[in-house]
């Protein structure tokens, strides 16, 4: 019988789950919120709660706030998250030119990629991408990351094959979720996927991490597929099978962003997610 996970970060305080790679990383200090004091005049704990005083309740942070005491130590350990912002030269000058050069000056990487077609319990599917021949080359409890693209992207996008190239070549065995009708998936159903919805993502999880048992899993996810993704660990909280998650360039207020897609230059942005979209909805 396979060993079960190491258990996600988001199921337990900080104080069990400072691995010995993040503590060289958290100040003295942070360590020693992190850890208990055998000195120390508290309580013994009851049930596993710290016990405050008479009459008092424990106050114990929520777990998704206190990975690794990521509030008060982790990310101090960061040199980089000090320094000032260097944007890329020649382009930082405007935001639009840095997108426009991505679209149609990034490479795309060649990578031979294996679908695999997850049906919803709705009837509707999603499909997922996996590189081909990993199940080959990697251990079985090799790190998987789960990566989620933007609106209409899916695993035919440059920023995702990057990053794709980028975690494969250390080690990570990688699957792109591309959600219903993206990437050539099929469209079966009249449900669509969108920010509120995320019962495509939380199947995917569970299959994933069914698929292999000994890994962590872990998921980054782009714009939209940002959202969906935070969404989706708020939803879970301390019950979340992912053992850690990124988001970028994260929509967080959809409705100032909608605003935004009308303003000035963004409207060619606005018509050319429009054109995605209504190819999708031809299927």
């Amino acid at each position: 019988m396979a060993a079960p996970p190491p258990p996600s970060p988001f199921a337990a305080s900080s104080r069990h789950l400072v691995a010995p790679r993040l503590r060289a990383l958290l100040p003295a200090a942070a360590m020693s919120t992190s850890t208990s004091n055998p000195s120390s005049s508290t309580p013994a704990p009851r049930n596993g709660r710290p016990v405050s005083g008479a009459g008092e309740q424990p106050q114990v942070p929520h777990a998704s706030l206190e990975i690794a005491g990521a509030r008060r130590g982790l990310l101090a350990g960061f040199d980089s998250l000090r320094r000032p912002y260097r944007a890329f030269p020649a382009l930082a000058w405007n935001r639009h030119v840095e997108t426009i050069f991505a679209a149609f000056a990034r490479s795309l990487p060649t990578v031979a990629l294996r679908r695999e077609c997850l049906r919803t319990p709705d009837d509707g599917a999603v499909s997922l991408d996996w590189v081909s021949g990993d199940d080959r080359t990697l251990p079985l409890d090799a790190p998987v990351l789960i990566l989620l693209p933007g609106l209409t992207g899916g695993s035919d996008d440059t920023y995702v094959r990057h990053m794709l190239m980028r975690a494969r070549s250390k080690g990570w065995r990688v699957v792109v979720f591309n959600s219903r009708g993206c990437a050539d998936s099929p469209v079966t159903t009249a449900k669509f996927y969108s920010a509120s919805f995320t019962g495509d993502i939380r199947q995917v999880v569970g299959h994933v991490l069914g698929r292999y048992p000994q890994s962590n899993v872990y998921a980054v996810g782009w714009s939209l597929g940002a959202n969906i993704l935070v969404r989706y660990l708020g939803e879970e909280t301390d019950k979340c099978l992912l053992s850690g998650a990124v988001s970028l360039c994260n929509p967080f207020n959809l409705v100032i962003a909608d605003e935004d897609f009308h303003k000035g230059f963004n409207n060619v942005y606005d018509r050319a997610l429009a054109r995605a979209l209504k190819t999708i909805f031809k299927r």
